[in-house]
């Protein structure tokens, strides 16, 4: 912050410009060094900050590693994609079964017998429609009983129990047609009618003696031979963690199976967010003495203790007496001349075909590279971790060399001011000299002129 010197008239010194620059040059390399601390500080801050995300990305990308995830990915396979069609979750087992589709679960649809058209009278009275223990009542008077003015009143009833009501007409007239809005025998309908004119009789319907257009029924399947049956053709709870969409009569094999594409998007992860992680670093830490530009944490023996610890994890070998895959290397994952990774996923899907369960535990399993991976950077990022540590001190510096620098600015408004008053008396002192000087000046020049 600039100081602002006391500024006095003067007719023989320039006050303010002298105590300007007496300030300026004193304060000068000190102000540069703390202008350089500042500097160096935020970028200290910047870089750890830096350093600290590219941890957490690391850790989130091998998220489905941690929690094994990625080992619960189920894939189902038809055998007639025609007949069924299937859906898993993670807590589908991986099996194989024959399902027979016997019958499909349908909607109850009726036609009504003819009537003239669509818009004359079709009769007086109470329609009446029920599914199981709900009903609505609907008054058909004269003036608004044509066969249009039915369907839209039941189509807007707030009593409707599940119908819709629409006309079809052909040579022999038009009909009501009822469809029932859910699949299912027990979505099945009656329409009874009663007063009025009779005419409304036309529209009466019982599923137990009449016959439907579509009858309303569950479907009907076997799985491995034991029966089952739905309301919907969407069937869920038949199979552990499995969702069947019955399309078809017919027979179909289904097999769930774990998905290695999971486990090998998860892997991939891990790679590419550790290369990222890897560059993060080498930026940071680097020397270029074509340029001379330096990393803001070269040499920085915490953020290379870190780097260091999760490099030798990435490269550990997982201790078993068990065959099967002891480190990533045997998953397809190498370190590169400049230390990165390489991903032959062709190794990863070897080893998923041969040995899944020692491939999960070397990924996810109690002792697995990702859950270790996890609690270290966890450690380190949390709120006492050494990373959250190390900004919360750098942010304490920053305050620091702010107060030193206002603590600074104050000692050199004081400096200012003592300046100011020092050469102010000077000013004062050498405007009376002149004075004087003047005054002698002219009583000499006066004394001559009378000797003259």
């Amino acid at each position: 912050m600039a100081t602002t010197p006391i500024t006095l008239g003067s007719s023989s010194i320039d006050v303010a410009s002298i105590v300007s620059n007496l300030v300026a040059n004193k304060r000068a390399a000190t102000d540069k060094a703390l202008a350089a601390q500042a500097s160096s500080n935020t970028t200290q801050v910047s870089a750890i900050g830096n350093f600290t995300s590219s941890l957490t990305s690391l850790q989130t990308a091998i998220k489905a590693l941690t929690d094994g995830s990625a080992f619960t990915t189920q894939k189902t396979t038809v055998g007639d994609s025609t007949i069924i069609g299937a859906s898993a979750d993670a807590t589908a087992q991986p099996n194989v079964y024959n399902i027979v589709v016997g019958q499909l679960a349908s909607v109850q649809k009726t036609t009504s017998a003819g009537f003239t058209d669509a818009t004359s009278a079709a009769g007086t009275g109470t329609l009446t429609i029920s599914i199981g223990g709900k009903s609505m009542n609907l008054n058909v008077a004269s003036g608004a009983n044509s066969l249009q003015n039915i369907r839209d009143s039941i189509n807007k009833s707030s009593d409707n129990p599940g119908v819709t009501a629409s006309i079809i007409t052909g040579t022999d007239g038009a009909h009501l047609v009822l469809t029932s809005s859910a699949t299912g025998a027990a979505n099945a309908f009656t329409v009874t009618t009663s007063g009025g004119d009779g005419n409304l009789s036309k529209l009466n319907f019982d599923p137990t003696t009449d016959t439907a257009t579509t009858k309303a029924q569950d479907a009907t399947f076997t799985i491995d031979g034991t029966p089952a049956t739905s309301t919907t053709n969407s069937v869920t709870g038949a199979i552990d963690g499995v969702t069947l969409t019955l399309s078809k009569v017919g027979s179909s094999s289904l097999t769930i199976a774990n998905d290695p594409s999971a486990v090998t998007s998860a892997l991939q992860s891990l790679v590419t967010s550790y290369n990222s992680f890897v560059s993060t670093y080498q930026s940071l830490t680097k020397y270029d003495s074509t340029t001379n530009e330096v990393g803001a944490l070269i040499g920085d023996a915490t953020v290379t203790s870190l780097k260091s610890q999760v490099t030798s994890l990435i490269g550990s070998q997982l201790s078993s007496n068990a065959p099967g895959p002891t480190s990533l290397s045997n998953l397809g994952v190498s370190f590169q001349v400049d230390g990165t990774l390489a991903f032959d996923s062709t190794k990863l899907t070897a080893a998923l075909a041969s040995d899944p369960k020692g491939t999960q535990a070397l990924l996810s399993g109690t002792n697995g590279i990702a859950p270790k991976l996890d609690a270290m950077i966890t450690s380190w990022t949390s709120s006492s971790g050494i990373l959250t540590e190390r900004t919360a001190n750098l942010n304490q510096k920053a305050k620091d060399i702010a107060q030193q620098q206002s603590d600074y600015d104050v000692t050199m408004q004081d400096y200012t001011t003592r300046l100011t008053t020092q050469y102010t008396a000077l000013d004062t002192m050498m405007t009376k000299l002149s004075s004087t000087s003047s005054f002698l000046q002219q009583q000499f020049d006066s004394l001559t002129a009378s000797k003259s």
